[in-house]
């Protein structure tokens, strides 16, 4: 287990800065990370994410918003040799390492006075992410955006992939129910189960769903939001949040929440997802609190879109999710999602 991790560049200097105390709403520039990682998950391909974000004119968009933007580069990781499974969980310590290091570039930013704003790679790196913001704001809140509740643990993944795991980690309430993994003793659950809101669940394991229901955690599945509307829906998770206190929020949001056709090139898509509309709104809304102090943007996999309309598509609308969030309007600025084109075959038919 002798392999490292190393910092690239300016990212190494980052994690030097003085740490300072948790802007909140008082951030005026954002620190880019890129976590080029897919151990999390079985599939390749997610850890050329960041890459295909940043094409898609992430750097450009979100230079033209009122922030300072500190592009830090890549958090470079290695596989761990002699990373045997854990019961059934695949690459537990390259996973600890790797959300490890997350947690401590995170920690570095937000503490240096930056929105930090993480591209990844899969889901497994909010594990290290939220930690890490955590450190330097202790009582911050989480918004998961994704179709999966990512709540499973060791006992009960179908799987074993830990991106279905990430929250479980971070949950005090589960501490009792979490073996201990290796990789992971250089962290302990930091957030309580009414910290949480999901919004956008259409993909819930069983396991998952009792634990969702035994800890009373505030979720959002898509048939609540066909059923209340996007508006409610937003209204009723910043109250469950912000009504006792103003705090920090933490936006982790996977890009499989919105529905396949829109964000084809991702690892686990799952038919009925969010509308363009609802997932601008989500992010609009955040934004409006003026609370976001760091955020994920997670499972863009560049290796699964079918065409190169298909990948341009989905990383375009990672931009317009994460520019949303950071206060780009719909009124204000043109966005620059672009539908993926019907096949010509496709649109001869629907004129039959």
């Amino acid at each position: 287990l002798g392999a490292t991790m190393a910092l690239r560049g300016p990212l190494c200097r980052l994690l030097r800065t003085q740490l300072g105390t948790c802007p909140g709403s008082r951030a005026h520039s954002v620190a880019v990370l890129g976590a080029p990682f897919s151990k999390g998950q079985k599939r390749r391909g997610v850890e050329h994410g960041p890459k295909a974000i940043r094409d898609a004119g992430l750097v450009e968009r979100l230079s033209q918003l009122d922030y300072h933007v500190h592009d830090f580069g890549d958090l470079s990781f290695q596989h761990l040799e002699m990373d045997g499974h854990f019961m059934h969980v695949p690459f537990p310590r390259t996973v600890g390492r790797a959300s490890q290091l997350v947690s401590g570039a995170v920690s570095s930013a937000v503490g240096a006075g930056h929105i930090s704003l993480m591209l990844g790679g899969d889901h497994s790196l909010a594990i290290g992410s939220v930690e890490g913001h955590a450190q330097q704001c202790p009582d911050l809140c989480l918004v998961w955006v994704d179709a999966h509740a990512d709540i499973n643990t060791p006992l009960t993944s179908p799987s074993g992939n830990l991106h279905g795991q990430s929250v479980a980690f971070m949950l005090k309430e589960l501490q009792e129910k979490m073996p201990d993994v290796p990789g992971f003793s250089w962290m302990k659950p930091f957030l309580s189960a009414t910290d949480l809101v999901y919004i956008g669940l259409r993909d819930v394991d069983p396991g998952e769903h009792i634990i969702l229901k035994n800890l009373g955690i505030q979720y959002f599945s898509m048939r609540d939001i066909d059923r209340l509307g996007i508006h409610r829906v937003m209204e009723v998770t910043l109250d469950h949040l912000l009504a006792r206190k103003q705090r920090p929020i933490h936006l982790s949001f996977d890009i499989d929440a919105f529905d396949p056709c829109l964000a084809p090139a991702t690892g686990t898509p799952v038919n009925g997802g969010l509308t363009y509309r609802e997932g601008i709104y989500i992010t609009e809304e955040i934004h409006n609190t003026g609370l976001l102090s760091a955020m994920d943007l997670v499972e863009v996999n560049p290796i699964l879109g079918t065409s190169r309309e298909a990948v341009q598509a989905t990383a375009g609308l990672a931009v317009d999710v994460i520019a949303s969030s950071l206060g780009q309007t719909r009124e204000g600025a043109h966005m620059a999602y672009r539908e993926i084109p019907t096949p010509k075959e496709d649109t001869e038919q629907l004129r039959l």
